[in-house]
């Protein structure tokens, strides 16, 4: 546990300090709550570009300590608006921490997060072993991204903690990191209704359902798509005068390549796109002579909203510079992982023959998107849970009837960047659903959950002029209506939320290659592992073990439970380094610490069922 909570702090307290230090460079003097983002970005690419060089990952520990250490430094005498900030951001920061902590509380132990959920994270974690011992790994030469792998070696190298502590604190981290995130949209709220809907926006159901199956890539990704749409948005209000203002989004950008590549960036360049060209119909569509924008009352326009305030800067010649420089900083930061992008274009999750459906049941709703979905496990269809489907359905639609809304109210407001990103997310939905897997679009649903949850927010709670937004204090009905709506889908979203956090399974609270380097060895032959009644009974041990070794035919028995093994058993791997042999008739074939590989000494006929410990089964209760 303080292994783990030290890896949250150290990741969440540099990346508000690199992220801020960043932005200040671009001009910014005020405290922004983009700092989470554009600090992350950084680390994740800071950490692979120096995990190789010498030590192994010291190098990177020290890299980050450094840049925190000079970035506090910096700031010191240069930050505007830290004291608001704090007290704006400590509610969000502590829920959302007690909120990404709650699969620990209720399975009882800290571990591997998703085990019986997703196997990925065993090849996260022997990918990050390998680069914490300056080894190669299938990961390293197929392209993949690494850049969370390497923080991870870091903090390891670091802070002494295990590389499952050092997954677990970065993925906590992330869940934190993305509600204070969302605080940039909700600045003007009253701290009540500020504090949930940036943990609602941050931890949407399917983002929550993904950190639950251990997933911190994507959880990752949707925190930087969200941040690089609210960068967009500030460079038209608050960050107008600034050379720089466009440098933070091509930052967070930046980062979306060192963790999830070339897709990262579909999402950004998307938005990027959509936006430009809202920017510039909007630009057009206001008339020289009352400055109104088509199809909004003059009257709502008294106080013209602050999007409107750059115009010039947003749309005219003075953003050429901006747009140039962010563009040269994006190049020359993703130059040296130009050559890794090309090799993961092959990778065997973009190929429609490979695993279609991964971890997945079938296609998953893409109304999970908006936040209202009564289920433990986002996998499963309507009605499979204890919820009827009717339940699923009519939240669904009330959701979708306030983003409709939302979509709507936006537009009168010219938010033009909110729109861009959702627009964009829907396009990759879209596309990964007719041209890719079920794997790739429930990826995509995730990584749009924030956005559209952004999208519904906003506009039922932000104050803003003439009554474009309804004031929370609005005692008109309408007022009144949308105050009820939020309320309710804060209510029922939050919900959904804590019930795919509640039911996340955690593994073993340790990680070794060991068992997995064995799987060359036992082949396709027989295998029983006899493993120690509490990895079994609650760390999830069995799916665990079966995937660690899978390829052949594995059994799984509780140690001293059985007198002789299974017939047709070839090899038996136990823990520990005892000399003696479970059984007779067999020998020490390889020891691998913690484990030792026995093999018959004979050769072996036949098989029967394997034991699956029933009653240990039982106590872990069905596959979630």
């Amino acid at each position: 546990m303080i292994g783990t909570y030290a890896a949250v702090l150290a990741v969440v307290g540099a990346s508000l300090a690199i992220g801020q230090a960043a932005i200040a460079l671009c001009g910014g003097r005020r405290w922004s709550w983009l700092a989470p983002a554009v600090g992350l970005a950084l680390l994740c690419a800071v950490c692979w570009g120096t995990v190789r060089v010498v030590g192994d990952g010291v190098l990177s520990a020290i890299a980050v300590l450094v840049l925190a250490a000079a970035s506090v430094a910096y700031l010191r005498a240069r930050l505007e608006g830290g004291v608001e900030a704090l007290r704006a951001g400590w509610p969000v920061a502590l829920i959302a921490l007690l909120a990404a902590s709650l699969p620990f509380a209720v399975e009882g132990h800290f571990g591997i997060l998703g085990t019986s959920f997703n196997p990925d994270m065993s090849q996260h974690l022997l990918a990050a072993d390998r680069l914490a011992h300056g080894h190669g790994s299938q990961l390293l030469n197929q392209g993949y991204p690494l850049g969370p792998h390497a923080l991870v070696v870091a903090l390891n190298k670091g802070l002494g903690v295990g590389l499952v502590q050092g997954f677990g604190g970065l993925t906590i981290a992330v869940a934190v990191l993305a509600p204070l995130t969302a605080l940039a949209a909700f600045a003007e709220l009253r701290p009540l209704p500020r504090t949930a809907a940036a943990l609602l926006v941050g931890l949407a159901y399917v983002v929550a359902s993904y950190f639950a199956q251990g997933a911190f890539k994507e959880t990752i990704e949707a925190l930087l798509v969200l941040a690089f749409a609210l960068a967009l948005r500030e460079s038209t209000r608050t960050w107008t005068d600034l050379p720089l203002r466009l440098l933070p989004a091509a930052l967070i950008a930046a980062g979306s390549v060192y963790v999830y590549s070339f897709p990262g960036l579909i999402w950004m360049a998307g938005t990027a796109v959509i936006w430009a060209l809202a920017e510039y119909a909007f630009s057009r569509m206001r008339s020289p002579a009352s400055g109104a924008v088509a199809g909004v009352p003059r009257g709502a326009e008294a106080a013209p909203p602050p999007s409107t305030v750059g115009d010039a800067a947003a749309t005219g010649p003075a953003v050429v510079a901006p747009v140039l420089l962010a563009s040269l900083a994006f190049l020359v930061l993703i130059a040296p992982e130009v050559g890794r992008m090309i090799d993961f274009r092959n990778f065997e999750t973009f190929d429609p023959r490979g695993p279609g459906l991964g971890n997945l049941f079938g296609q998953v709703s893409p109304f999970e998107m908006l936040g209202i979905w009564p289920s433990g496990d986002f996998r499963l269809a309507p009605g499979d849970g204890a919820v009827p489907a009717a339940g699923y359905y009519l939240g669904a639609a009330f959701a979708l009837v306030l983003l409709v809304y939302g979509a709507a109210r936006c537009w009168r407001r010219r938010e033009s960047a909110l729109l861009a990103a959702l627009g964009a997310a829907a396009l990759a939905y879209a596309a990964a659903r007719v041209g890719g897997t079920a794997y790739a679009s429930a990826k995509a649903i995730e990584i749009a959950a924030p956005i559209a949850a952004l999208t519904i927010l906003l506009p039922l709670l932000s104050p803003g002029a003439g009554g474009v937004y309804p004031s929370m204090r609005d005692k008109s009905a309408q007022g009144r209506v949308e105050a009820l709506a939020a309320a309710a889908f804060v209510v029922t979203a939050g919900v959904c939320s804590l019930l795919a956090l509640a039911n996340a399974p955690i593994g073993p609270t340790s990680y070794s290659p060991a068992l997995t380097g064995l799987r060359p060895l036992v082949a396709a032959d027989s295998t029983l592992v006899l493993a120690s009644d509490d990895l079994l009974a609650n760390e999830h041990g069995v799916p665990y073990i079966s995937w660690e070794l899978r390829g052949g035919r594995v059994c799984i028995a509780a140690a001293g439970e059985l007198e002789a093994p299974p017939p047709g058993v070839r090899f038996v791997v136990t823990e520990g380094a005892s000399a003696q042999a479970p059984f007779p008739g067999l020998r020490a074939r390889r020891v691998a610490p913690p484990y030792v590989l026995w093999e018959a000494a004979r050769p072996v006929r036949g098989q029967s069922p394997c034991p699956l410990i029933a009653v240990r089964q039982a106590r872990q209760g069905p596959a979630r």
